[in-house]
């Protein structure tokens, strides 16, 4: 087939392909990738930029990894793909094996599933199942913190902020969730009774309801880029524990090392009854999800009336995915990655604190290899996009936030490159 040309696949793009978060037809011309190589991206025109955004925080070992590569060409001269009713091989076992080692102690039940938000999904259908085996399907609602972000999907969305989500678009059709207020207390600082009381006042009031809270441990990734008390999670356990709700940590943009730890429930000491892990699990080579639970959520589901949970995607425990998600996991823990993490985090508050004297910049704010600056105002995103790129940085701002999760792999002078950027492209904003 004839290679197309960089004015075909312009117009194509232009004219028939949808992009995420975008209108249609685009208001902005997408940046043609042409390869990808460590930490850097190579447009079609030639210019090359560090990706501080790690691919939508996946790409953890960077790009063209020599080590995911031949693990994915070994597993492809096996099998690509075959159904996981009724069969299993051994990448799925190896995979599983390697989760439930790594994660929080308790969680040894996995179900494979195709992308973060259907990990979700299938960790929502546990916490409902789980309590309709147990005869009190009146526990049917979800409580979630305000300022969270789960994923595109249904229900994933339901539990999304109410208001800064999609959750008011599609009010009508979603079902109506338990909302507790943001975190007030930062990461570092202890969580007083005050910054835990209208948790602990919505668990108490609506408990018999409740089948689960779910939430992202220590890091509000895509709802605000917000860092909270480890102590709060910790209250927010013990809560748990004491009105009878199941906890439902969303891993999947915390997984695998990026706040400092391999795992952000592993800052308060705490271990979920479910647990989500995606994104950074194939090192940003294909999706892949994986929802965890403990032999208690799935004992409690498969002793009930259906025998089973109902749910099974067609490209469940993908051999190739699993195969490459081996060996990233593989690659990353047999790496200084804690080390890496925290020099990442040591030059990002170093290079990023002069932000903080800035006009129109309201917080800066670091942990681990995330670094965020918050604006006063909404930025212009094409805008600063475009500035970024002119000094060859790639950066996804959105909101009032410009901030960066670059792959663990990168190094100091390319990080540099982008704390320059971002400082350089508030003073022009």
């Amino acid at each position: 087939m004839k290679a197309l040309t960089a004015s075909q696949i312009s117009d194509i793009d232009q004219q028939h392909i949808w992009h995420p978060y975008a209108a249609m037809p685009h208001s902005v011309t997408n940046l043609e990738v042409a390869c990808a190589e460590g930490v850097n991206l190579r447009l079609r025109d030639g210019r090359k930029l560090v990706d501080g955004m790690s691919s939508w925080w996946c790409a953890i070992h960077g790009y063209n990894n020599p080590t995911l590569n031949n693990a994915v060409e070994t597993q492809l001269g096996k099998m690509a793909h075959v159904m996981f009713g009724g069969l299993t091989h051994e990448p799925a076992a190896r995979l599983a094996q390697q989760l439930i080692e790594l994660t929080p102690e308790g969680l040894d039940r996995v179900f494979f599933c195709d992308s973060g938000s259907v990990g979700i999904e299938v960790a929502i259908k546990m916490a409902l199942q789980y309590w309709q085996s147990q005869g009190r399907p009146e526990k049917h609602r979800l409580m979630a913190l305000k300022g969270g972000y789960h994923g595109d999907t249904f229900g994933a969305m339901s539990v999304c902020d109410p208001i800064t989500g999609m959750h008011h678009l599609f009010a009508r059709v979603l079902p109506e969730q338990v909302f507790a207020e943001i975190p007030g207390c930062r990461f570092g600082a202890p969580c007083s009774t005050r910054d835990i009381q209208d948790f602990e006042a919505k668990i108490s009031t609506y408990a018999d309801e409740l089948a689960a809270v779910v939430l992202e441990p220590i890091v509000q990734g895509a709802g605000g880029m917000r860092f909270y008390s480890a102590d709060y999670l910790r209250r927010v356990r013990a809560l748990c524990d004491r009105h009878d709700v199941l906890l439902i940590a969303d891993e999947i943009a915390t997984g695998f090392g990026r706040t400092g730890k391999l795992f952000a429930c592993e800052w308060a000491g705490i271990s979920p009854d479910i647990m989500t892990v995606g994104k950074a699990l194939t090192g940003g080579y294909m999706t892949l999800a994986a929802t965890l639970c403990t032999e208690r959520v799935s004992n409690g589901i498969c002793d009930g009336t259906a025998g089973v949970l109902m749910h099974g995607p067609t490209f469940m425990a993908n051999p190739l995915a699993c195969a490459v998600a081996n060996a990233s996991i593989e690659l990353l823990t047999a790496s200084p990655w804690a080390d890496r993490i925290r020099a990442i985090e040591k030059q990002l508050t170093a290079e990023l604190a002069p932000c903080t004297d800035l006009p129109g910049v309201r917080d800066v704010r670091v942990l681990g290899a995330i670094g965020v600056i918050e604006m006063e105002a909404p930025v212009d995103v094409a805008a600063v996009q475009g500035k970024l790129v002119a000094q060859g940085v790639w950066l996804r701002p959105f909101g009032q936030l410009i901030y960066t999760m670059p792959p663990y792999v990168i190094s100091q002078d390319e990080l540099h490159r982008i704390s320059s950027a971002i400082i350089k492209t508030i003073k022009e904003l």
